[in-house]
């Protein structure tokens, strides 16, 4: 059996694998084995017996925790075996706190080794209280704000208008022992960047990866941020298409309004603030990339997050602030409205990619309109057939000759530069009962 997250092979015995003893410990705990390759072989290991003796010690003594210590033996050899549990308080081996993740061991440092003793000990980032801050110090008018938006979506009663600030904080819980959460900081101070590195969004205008054309950076607390950034993205980095029924006027985005309001209020909730990097977002003629600092929970893959799941915020008075406030919702259904909100406005599915500490969401536009596929280099005639394709959802040679008066050698090369020169089209069957669809961007 090959190593796993909760298994490791040695072949002989070192003292510094105390490490990863460390690192199961304060994982999801593991079995650590000596006398044994990496395929998990037995090969032995000499003086066992002594190992069966001294391990026991040097685990309590060096870590603090006790480990049951086997020791087996075979015609290959003898091995041990160290059975390690997962401890609901860190370990650390000599001041050094390892983690085991996938099947690697890591130190843990800086803001991941913060986040880590907070974990333990049952904490979040943003639930621990800061000395610096004071009521006074926070914005009225966001409080204010707060409150009318909270009343209106029904989240907060029609008497919270008349609480004070300190009441309202108080029904928060960002309040402990007198002291402001730093929730409370980043959701209504005016400059919480103060207190906190990073705690912007910065938003930038691609051509192409490295051709940034302009950019802007939103400052101020989460609210004003969450609020400029939308205001931004919908009136300066992409078009609103203007028709009206009647006398009155209807804007039609090029991406759903609250799909991209809901992507942008998870990045601001479950962002890894200690981090210090600000949310990021690109937007290209095409899509709109969203980045933010912060990790799936232990035990989660991008598909158990794309289906049902319980709602697990990184920064969980964050959160539920955001959520009195009527801007989201708390059952972790936010990921399903947005890819629901996409398909329905007949655009791709969004994609979700987490990759270690990076989380991105990417938005793709529907590029078939006449515009967009105009500069894309079409002719009138493939315009005509991409848009009747994506009306009628196929389209044969024959049906392409007939809706363009052509003849079928000219009906042939255009669709053949469509399937391979432009990446529009895929040809699906043979001979005559071939047809051409459309391929998602």
């Amino acid at each position: 059996m090959p190593e796993t997250q909760n298994i490791e092979y040695k072949s002989v015995w070192k003292d510094e694998y105390l490490k990863w003893i460390c690192g199961f410990a304060n994982a999801q705990g593991g079995t650590l084995y000596i006398g044994k390759d990496d395929n998990g072989n037995v090969v032995g290991v000499k003086n066992a017996k002594k190992l069966l003796e001294e391990l026991p010690n040097k685990i309590t003594t060096i870590l603090g925790i006790v480990a049951p210590v086997n020791l087996y033996q075979t015609e290959q050899g003898d091995y041990i075996e160290i059975i390690v549990e997962p401890h609901p308080n860190p370990v650390n081996y000599k001041g050094e706190y390892h983690y085991r993740s996938g099947s690697t061991k890591q130190e843990l440092k800086g803001a991941a080794l913060d986040k880590f003793l907070l974990q333990k000990y049952g904490r979040k980032w943003d639930c621990v209280p800061i000395p610096t801050v004071s009521i006074s110090d926070l914005k009225q008018e966001t409080i204010n704000f707060f409150k009318e938006r909270g009343i209106d979506s029904n989240r907060l009663d029609e008497k919270c208008r008349k609480d004070t600030p300190e009441q309202l904080l108080e029904n928060l819980n960002l309040f402990e022992n007198g002291l402001l959460k730093r929730a409370a900081l980043l959701l209504f101070h005016p400059d919480p960047e103060k207190f906190v590195t990073g705690a912007y969004v910065k938003i930038g205008y691609f051509r192409t990866n490295t051709d940034l054309r302009y950019q802007d950076d939103i400052h101020g607390n989460l609210f004003e941020q969450v609020e400029k950034t939308m205001e931004l993205l919908l009136t300066k980095y992409t078009r609103a298409l203007i028709s009206y029924d009647g006398l009155h006027r209807i804007e039609t985005y090029e991406y759903p309004k609250e799909a991209l309001r809901e992507a942008l209020l998870n990045a601001v909730t479950h962002k890894e603030y200690s981090g210090g990097a600000p949310i990021q977002i690109r937007v290209y003629d095409d899509k709109i990339m969203i980045w933010n600092e912060g990790r799936l929970p232990e035990d989660w893959t991008i598909e158990k997050l794309l289906q049902n799941h319980s709602s697990r915020p990184n920064n969980p008075d964050i959160a539920n602030a955001f959520f009195r406030s009527g801007y989201v919702e708390s059952w972790g259904r936010g990921i399903s409205k947005i890819e629901e909100q996409c398909v329905a406005a007949g655009l791709p599915a969004p994609q979700f990619t987490p990759q270690g500490s990076d989380f991105w969401v990417t938005f793709r536009k529907d590029i078939y309109n006449k515009e967009d596929l105009s500069k894309l280099g079409l002719s009138e005639r493939q315009i005509k057939a991409v848009l009747y394709v994506k009306e009628k959802g196929r389209i044969t040679n024959s049906e392409y000759q007939e809706l363009n008066n052509i003849s079928r050698r000219t009906a042939t090369d255009e669709l053949a530069e469509l399937t391979n020169k432009f990446g529009m089209f895929k040809n699906t069957g043979y001979g005559a009962g071939s047809f051409y669809e459309l391929i998602a961007h």
